[in-house]
C-alpha cells in the first residue's frame, strides 16, 4: 500500500465497480486496495485483478487501513451502505442516483456533517465532452444567449439488465439517464426552475419507465426539453440548441456536430417563396445566399479536475467539491416533480430547491 494515497475498497465489484478502478488509477491521492461482492464470482474477478477480496462488509469497516469505501450496488442499498461507512469513518463516492428519494439523501447529508465525513456522488457525466461544449456555448454565447436546448438519448435495447426493470431496486429510465441528464443542466444553468410537465413512457410493459419526456421552463427565460427514450431504432440529435443569433446541433458521442450563425455582416434579404408540398411558403424557406456562417463546435469548457482527483483533494482539505450535495439534493427535488407531473398529467410548479451559484445577474431575454 502507497501510504501517501488514500486507501480505497470497492463495493460492488460488477461492471461500473471495476470501471471506478480504473479511473482511480489516475488518481494522484487515491489507491484501489481491495473490493467485495455478494457474488462469488466478482469477488474471484476483483482477486484476478490484483485486489483483496473482503469477506464480508462488515469486515471493510471494521479495518483501519480502509480510508474510502465506493459504492456501486444497485440503487436501493446505497443509503444503508453509506451511512454505516460513514459512521464506520470512512470517507464515501457513491454511485447514481445516491438514493430514491430526496428524503433519504438529506439524512444522508445529515451523518455526513454529523461524522466529519466526505460524501460525494459519482455525477461523472459533468465530464462528458459534449456537454461541456454546449457549456461552453451557453456561458460564452458563442451562438448568442441560449434560450432553448434540447438534450436526448437514444437507444433501442430496452431496459438492461434485471434489476433496472423492478421499482423497488431503482429501476426505470428517469432515475438511471435522467439523473445524469438533469445533473447537467442544472449545473450550467444558473436559475430557477419555474415549471415542469412530463410523459413517462412504459411501452414495453415494465413496472417502471423505459424512457420519458420532460419539459423545463427557467426562471431566465431558458426552457429546454430532456429525453430519454429505449425503443428508438432511429435516433435524434444528442444536443440540439437555439440562441439568439443562430442554432448548433451535437449529433451522438462522437462529436459530430457545427454551428450555423446569422452572418450580421450582410444586410437581410428576404427569402424568395419555395414549393413545399402542393403549396408555397416564405416562413420555411431557407435563408438566403450568404445571410449564414456555418462554423465548428467551439472548444469544451474545461473542469478544474477529474473526479477523483477533486475527491482526493476535498478529503485532503484543499479543494471544494465539483459535485456538490446541495446541488444531488436539487436533482433528486427535481426527478421527484417529474415523477408527480407525469402521474398527474399536471404541470408541477413551485417546487424548485434553487440557490445562486453567485452574486452574478444573469440576463433575461424574451422566449422566442
Amino acid at each position: 500500500m502507497n501510504l501517501t494515497k488514500k486507501s480505497v475498497v470497492i463495493i460492488g465489484y460488477g461492471g461500473m465497480g471495476s470501471y471506478h478502478c480504473k479511473l482511480i488509477k489516475d488518481s494522484a491521492g487515491l489507491e484501489v486496495v481491495g473490493a467485495y461482492d455478494l457474488l462469488p464470482e466478482r469477488q474471484e474477478a476483483a482477486v484476478n485483478d490484483g485486489y483483496h477480496a473482503y469477506e464480508s462488509y462488515e469486515a471493510v469497516l471494521v479495518d483501519p487501513k480502509v480510508d474510502v469505501v465506493v459504492i456501486a450496488t444497485p440503487n436501493d442499498i446505497h443509503k444503508d451502505l453509506c451511512i454505516r461507512a460513514m459512521k464506520a469513518g470512512k470517507h464515501v463516492v457513491c454511485e447514481k442516483p445516491v438514493t430514491l428519494s430526496k428524503i433519504d439523501f438529506e439524512e444522508m447529508m445529515a451523518v455526513a456533517e454529523e461524522t466529519d465525513r466526505v460524501l460525494m456522488v459519482h455525477q461523472n457525466r459533468r465530464w462528458d465532452e459534449d456537454f461541456l461544449i454546449i457549456k461552453t456555448m451557453y456561458d460564452q454565447h458563442t451562438i448568442g444567449d441560449l434560450f432553448k436546448i434540447e438534450s436526448r438519448v437514444h437507444g433501442a435495447n430496452g431496459i438492461p439488465g434485471d434489476w433496472r426493470r423492478i421499482e423497488a431496486f431503482g429501476g426505470g429510465m428517469l432515475l438511471d439517464w435522467g439523473v445524469h441528464l438533469l445533473d447537467q443542466l442544472v449545473f450550467m444553468i444558473d436559475s430557477k426552475i419555474t415549471s415542469v410537465s412530463s410523459r413517462l413512457s412504459f411501452i414495453l410493459g415494465d413496472e417502471v419507465d423505459d424512457g420519458f419526456e420532460a419539459y423545463l421552463q427557467f426562471e431566465n427565460g431558458v426552457s429546454a426539453v430532456i429525453e430519454v427514450g429505449t425503443t428508438n431504432f432511429i435516433t435524434l440529435p444528442r444536443w440540439y440548441v437555439k440562441g439568439l443569433e443562430g442554432t448548433g446541433v451535437i449529433e451522438d458521442w462522437s462529436l459530430k456536430g457545427r454551428m450555423v450563425l446569422r452572418n450580421n455582416e450582410v444586410e437581410k434579404i428576404e427569402p424568395k417563396p419555395i414549393q413545399a408540398g402542393v403549396g408555397l411558403t416564405k416562413t420555411m424557406a431557407p435563408p438566403s445566399e450568404g445571410a449564414t456562417l456555418t462554423e465548428a463546435l467551439p472548444a469544451a469548457y474545461s473542469h478544474a479536475s477529474s473526479f477523483y482527483d477533486n475527491f482526493a483533494a476535498v478529503v485532503k482539505g484543499t479543494a471544494k467539491p465539483i459535485v456538490k450535495n446541495a446541488e444531488v439534493l436539487r436533482v433528486l427535488n427535481l426527478i421527484e416533480a417529474i415523477f408527480e407531473a407525469g402521474r398527474t398529467h399536471q404541470v408541477v410548479k413551485d417546487f424548485d430547491m434553487y440557490s445562486s451559484k453567485s452574486d452574478t445577474i444573469i440576463p433575461t431575454f424574451p422566449v422566442l
